[in-house]
């Protein structure tokens, strides 16, 4: 996946603000647009910063004049100085704002990793990594250059990903072979790792959740069937997957093949080789055996 390049430039606002200074007659549309600005900085004041302080009145007005930016950033119009004036004029900065702050709101509900569990659900939790976006990218000195956006683009892309791979990981536990997997907590990566070794087996079974026995089975039954099959089998499995889900596993497989896959059908001990995927490869997806 190719990110987003980071850029540095004056923020939107400022820009669009020296753009309309330029203008002849502009003073109305300049005072109508610091009117909304300062209601827009209050505002922040009172739900992010210390509204009873300079400081945290100047820490809501390097905020606001990020989130405008923002908002005027990713408008689908032609990101000229005039169009983006015409489109701070034509909504209005409080309408701008708010698009802004709906993409921070939209971007934290995305994962930010692909670790799930019930702590994320928590609204505190929620609302805290609302106001940590929010700070991250949008706070700017309008004096100084500004790369939220562009920031803004590359976490996007990020999130987007992780919410595939726990997508992806959520099916498989639907559709595992023993039942589906119901627990809150996901560890979406060890479940894909899982799924892509138990793949090699040729039993067409999907497995997302694995305990130690199991493994062992697994690697006796792979040795025992020697490594002919090994690739029919995996793209057998494969075929039975949703093709939304293709890349992710193949990118996995991909990573495995020439490591743990190597290993399993080697000579390597079965206990160093059971060892090795409860530690580096199974996460959190392992019940637990007693002997």
């Amino acid at each position: 996946m190719k990110l987003a390049s980071i850029t540095t430039r004056q923020p939107h606002l400022v820009r669009a603000l020296e753009t309309l200074a330029r203008q002849a007659d502009h003073e109305a549309a300049a005072q109508t647009l610091l009117q909304e600005l300062s209601g827009i900085t209050v505002l922040v004041a009172r739900k992010f910063t210390n509204d009873r302080t300079a400081d945290g009145l100047l820490e809501a007005f390097y905020l606001t004049t990020g989130c405008v930016s923002l908002g005027i950033s990713q408008a689908p119009i032609a990101h000229d100085d005039d169009s983006e004036l015409a489109l701070l004029l034509n909504l209005g900065a409080e309408q701008v704002f708010q698009t802004g702050f709906r993409h921070i709101r939209e971007l934290a509900a995305l994962p930010a990793q692909t670790l799930v569990s019930d702590f994320d659900s928590d609204p505190y939790i929620q609302q805290r990594n609302i106001k940590a976006l929010f700070t991250e990218l949008c706070r700017v000195e309008p004096a100084t250059a500004w790369a939220g956006d562009d920031a803004y683009k590359k976490e996007l892309l990020i999130r987007q990903e992780n919410q595939t791979v726990i997508d992806c990981a959520k099916w498989l536990r639907k559709k595992h072979h023993a039942g589906a997997v119901k627990e809150a907590d996901l560890d979406a990566n060890a479940v894909i790792a899982i799924a892509v070794i138990f793949a090699i087996s040729g039993e067409m079974r999907i497995v997302a959740r694995t305990a130690q026995k199991e493994i062992e089975n697994l690697i006796r039954k792979v040795r025992a069937a020697g490594t002919t099959d090994i690739e029919i089998n995996w793209q057998q499995w494969l075929s039975a997957i949703p093709g939304e889900y293709h890349a992710i596993l193949r990118e996995r497989m991909d990573t495995c093949r020439n490591t743990i896959i190597k290993k399993i059908l080697s000579r390597t001990n079965i206990k160093t080789v059971v060892t090795e995927i409860q530690n580096c490869y199974a996460g959190l997806e392992q019940d637990v055996e007693y002997d």
